[in-house]
């Protein structure tokens, strides 16, 4: 897996997927301590972290079915939304991979009769998986149509 040392380097990445997949990408950037979704404690005025440097945070719209966004965060992790369902603190390192699980047709959905509940399971490199629980009433076509016993 390719190490994204920034929120630029894991954009480049989202940018050929989005072109491999043929899907349209929408990006806006939030840049500085003061503008960071997580750095709400900055003070007015205050736009880099302590070591001087400018944290940058992007959040990404995919076109096309399944709907899919991704929030990167400075601290190197990630917030990736499909279909609704909320996969919070994916490695920053993670995020191509987990894309490319979902867009290739990998990604299923579990579900169990008692108690009943449904979970997306999206499978990375290095036999290791993500499993994030699906409430019933977000249960789209998309992930239906993904559905496995």
């Amino acid at each position: 897996m390719e190490h994204l040392h920034s929120t630029e380097a894991a954009l480049a990445a989202l940018r050929e997927i989005a072109q491999e997949y043929e899907r349209e990408m929408e990006t806006s950037h939030d840049i500085g301590a003061d503008q960071t979704s997580r750095r709400s404690s900055a003070g007015i005025g205050v736009t880099t972290d302590p070591d001087g440097s400018l944290p940058h945070e992007a959040f990404v719209e995919f076109g096309g079915s399944p709907r899919l966004s991704v929030r990167l965060y400075p601290d190197d992790d990630a917030l990736i939304t499909v279909e609704g369902v909320e996969c919070a603190d994916i490695p920053r390192d993670h995020v191509p991979a987990f894309l490319r699980s979902v867009l290739g047709g990998l990604a299923h959905v579990k579900g169990r009769r008692f108690p009943p509940g449904y979970h997306l399971i999206v499978p990375l490199p290095g036999d290791r998986t993500h499993k994030e629980y699906i409430p019933m009433v977000v249960l789209t076509p998309w992930l239906s149509s993904r559905y496995r016993g």
